[in-house]
């Protein structure tokens, strides 16, 4: 079967639904529904403008509400936090397909957490199911100690923290912000019994129906994005699913580097769209493989906060900016929060896109972001 890269750029924004106004709805009931469809959704501590998994929300929930996560994650326990290429909202239905992560990591954490002793980690313990859920603020006879990372806290409860979540025995029940909340796990999600962790087998079909949700058509580096070793066993799996005709192998024009599989359903799909317009985050789940994007959009996104300012092409913090089926140009944004402003620090525009009609529909989208963030909400 072959595909335009037109018809691939289609497929691809359909199965992240931007193609459509609203696809959840709204409310926390959407926010888990997005969660759901997408398998997850980053999280990132950077807030030069709305942080990302705000900002991914807001891209498909146009009356997103940073409270409905917080409602998601804290009171309706649909949502929770953990790994997956990073740190992300995951759903609590697939909470079995992490448990073996979670052991692995109980059983051999890395050498990051190997200053922490056992006395810590019982005392952080003890003293949450003793007392509720509590932050790295709530602990106060920690000795302070000398920072062996730029980026980590002085405490060294915080560490024990951390490894018990790694490890699957506590869970973030709770963010204001950035600062998270610990439970014991089982508590939290009021489990007398915990699910039972899925096989290595079930853990590869997860894996492998999440991105064919997501992305429509998908290659082993999309699937296995960041963990290459996993790559044996879901081509066997992929296999498999071709000799069942489950799967076709697809070609995209233009794309010769990666084979890749598509469910014969999804060539059905209608790829007739609303007109769209998004300023879409760097960590976006369309923009974050920023490979597979190359080579289905032509374009090439540079995340340059972290690069010399000499070198900066589109500039600190750029966000992509997709209209229809095509990303047209690149916004450099910050938020000034104190005078309640979005300001476009840098504009760039990517191949022959430049036009007044399309600037008319990106400045239209960026004044409803900037509502969007500065919008006051009780809960963050």
């Amino acid at each position: 079967m072959k595909l335009t890269k037109a018809q691939a750029r289609r497929l691809w924004i359909h199965a992240q639904r931007l193609d459509s106004s609203a696809p959840f709805g709204a409310g926390p009931k959407a926010t888990t529904a997005a969660v759901d469809h997408l398998g997850y959704v980053q999280i990132d501590t950077i807030h030069v403008i709305e942080r990302c998994h705000h900002h991914i929300l807001y891209s498909r929930i146009p009356k997103y509400r940073r409270q409905d996560l917080h409602s998601a994650q804290t009171t309706e326990k649909s949502v929770f936090e953990y790994w997956t290429h990073a740190l992300a909202y995951v759903p609590t239905k697939d909470f079995r397909y992490f448990m073996n992560d979670m052991k692995r990591r109980r059983l051999e954490p890395s050498n990051w957490y190997k200053s922490v002793k056992n006395e810590d980690l019982q005392k952080v313990l003890k003293l949450i199911k003793k007392d509720g859920a509590i932050s790295i603020r709530d602990i106060e006879d920690d000795v302070l100690v000398e920072k062996d990372h730029p980026w980590v806290s002085r405490k060294p409860s915080k560490k024990a923290l951390q490894l018990a979540f790694n490890g699957g025995l506590l869970t973030v029940s709770e963010r204001l912000g950035m600062l998270k909340k610990y439970e014991l796990l089982d508590r939290h999600f009021g489990w007398k019994k915990k699910p039972k962790a899925a096989s290595t087998k079930e853990v590869y079909n997860y894996l492998l129906d999440r991105a064919l949700r997501s992305q429509s058509f998908v290659s082993l580096d999309s699937v296995c994005h960041l963990y290459p070793s996993r790559k044996p066993e879901i081509r066997r799996l992929i296999d498999q699913r071709l000799k069942k005709k489950e799967l076709l192998e697809v070609e995209v024009e233009g794309i010769s580097k990666y084979q890749l599989w598509i469910r014969p359903e999804d060539l059905d799909t209608n790829l007739e769209s609303q007109p769209i317009a998004h300023i879409l985050s760097p960590f976006d789940p369309l923009i974050i493989q920023r490979k597979r994007l190359q080579a289905i959009f032509d374009y090439e996104h540079r995340f340059e906060a972290y690069i010399p300012k000499e070198k900066r092409v589109f500039g600190y913090f750029a966000l992509p900016v997709l209209l229809d089926d095509e990303i047209v140009a690149a916004v450099d944004l910050k938020t000034d929060r104190a005078n309640k402003e979005l300001l476009v620090q840098k504009w760039t525009w990517l191949g022959k896109h430049k036009s007044k009609k399309n600037k008319e529909r990106i400045e239209e989208e960026l004044h409803r972001f900037e509502k969007f963030q500065l919008a006051k909400e009780e809960t963050p």
